[in-house]
């Protein structure tokens, strides 16, 4: 090739180049314009990621951005979702939809009874069928005696043959059993501005820590301030669950990881509850079996461990009412360990074995305090002797 040749094919190589990059240019500066900087592009970029619906780029846009002018659209940031926080129902509220639950599932024992007293005359045989009806109620031999013995004398005395008569008559001596004059008041009040400590202990499967979220509520219900304490660790849904049962109203808790030793944990609670200036304090206890003494001698260290803080101003112990006697047992051995104060029987609806709260203070000369009927978060309401016997007897 050529000397000329070589220097046309540069020119024209040349001249292509620049061609092609005014093409280039004017294709990429349309109107004129330039690429915006790098950091504005990268603004761009960004927020088209976060908005895919800008995929179009507005040149004007980019002008005012370059100038400062235009400020990105802040990004909403989504609601965190707010706990809604439940407003427990009164127990004054609960007692008379629980009277009538109640009323439901004893009108068997106060039919029976009803139907044999208001006959008129008994004989040996219906006497003996009337105790009957009241053992297998789980009234226990005792009352179940003390019961029939003065039917028998005041009817015979008053010569009660009208069935409105004989049931006044036992509804005043079923009451008598009842005892109407027991302190049933929940003692859930410190002293020297420490708060009430209240400890339930009952045996696994009895409803016990349900009990201990129930009990919240209607704390709660009443505006006191509570502190729940998670000391049941042997049970690893036990913390999950009363967490659960405080969050719903409010209430926090004290816990430790599965295995902690039960009574570091319930002295914790009580010493954050007197930091906290809380009205009351509630521990649950684990579901010992009351055949396990090891572990029936550590709820009594619990016991012992709490009171280094405050005292403990209430012990309530749990108990399903369909276990019958063997609810006794149970109740005889933990109130040997811990001094128990108070009773509260779940589970007593759907069943006519209702002469347990009468046993079971007689047993323990123990009132029984609060019954859960049903299955509902407000089902637990303080005892009252008098709708108790009234639902016995509808």
């Amino acid at each position: 090739m050529t000397n000329e040749s070589l220097v046309l094919l540069v020119v024209l190589i040349a001249a292509a180049v620049v061609v092609l990059g005014a093409g280039i240019a004017y294709l990429v500066a349309r109107r004129h314009r330039e690429l915006p900087p790098p950091d504005v592009m990268d603004e761009l970029t960004e927020r088209e990621i976060e908005h895919p619906e800008l995929r179009e780029v507005d040149l004007d846009e980019v002008e005012e951005l370059e100038a400062g002018v235009l400020e990105e659209e802040p990004v909403a940031e989504p609601a965190l979702a707010t706990p809604t926080i439940e407003r427990p129902e009164t127990p004054q509220g609960r007692l008379a939809r629980l009277r009538s639950r109640l009323s439901r599932s004893q009108s068997s024992l106060g039919r029976g009874l009803l139907t044999l007293l208001g006959g008129g005359d008994l004989t040996e045989d219906e006497w003996e069928e009337i105790e009957d009806t009241l053992l297998a109620a789980d009234v226990g031999v005792g009352p179940t005696t003390e019961l029939v013995t003065n039917l028998r004398a005041r009817l015979a005395a008053e010569g009660a043959k009208d069935p409105a008569r004989a049931k006044a008559v036992l509804r005043e001596e079923l009451l008598g059993l009842v005892g109407p004059s027991l302190d049933r008041t929940l003692h859930a009040t410190g002293d020297d501005d420490k708060p009430g400590v209240v400890l339930v202990v009952g045996v696994n499967g009895t409803g016990k820590t349900t009990t201990v979220g129930r009990l919240a509520r209607v704390l709660v219900a009443e505006d006191r301030s509570v502190l729940l304490g998670a000391a049941d660790t042997f049970r690893a849904a036990a913390a999950d669950q009363l967490e659960t049962w405080g969050g719903r109203v409010g209430v926090p808790v004290v816990r430790s990881h599965e295995g902690a030793d039960p009574a570091s944990v319930g002295f914790e609670t009580v010493k954050q509850g007197i930091s906290d200036g809380v009205d009351v304090v509630l521990v649950d206890t684990a579901g010992r079996l009351h055949t396990k003494s090891g572990l029936m001698d550590e709820l009594g260290k619990v016991k012992r461990v709490i009171e280094k803080q405050a005292p403990v101003t209430e012990v309530l112990l749990v108990i399903d009412a369909t276990t019958g006697q063997n609810g006794l047992t149970q109740a005889r051995v933990f109130s040997e360990v811990v001094d128990v104060t108070g009773i509260v029987l779940t589970k007593l609806d759907g069943t006519a074995k209702g002469g347990i709260v009468i046993a079971v203070q007689r047993e323990l000369g123990v009132p029984v305090k609060f019954v859960g009927l049903g299955e509902g978060p407000d089902d637990l309401a303080p005892f009252e002797p008098e709708d108790f016997v009234d639902a016995l007897l509808d």
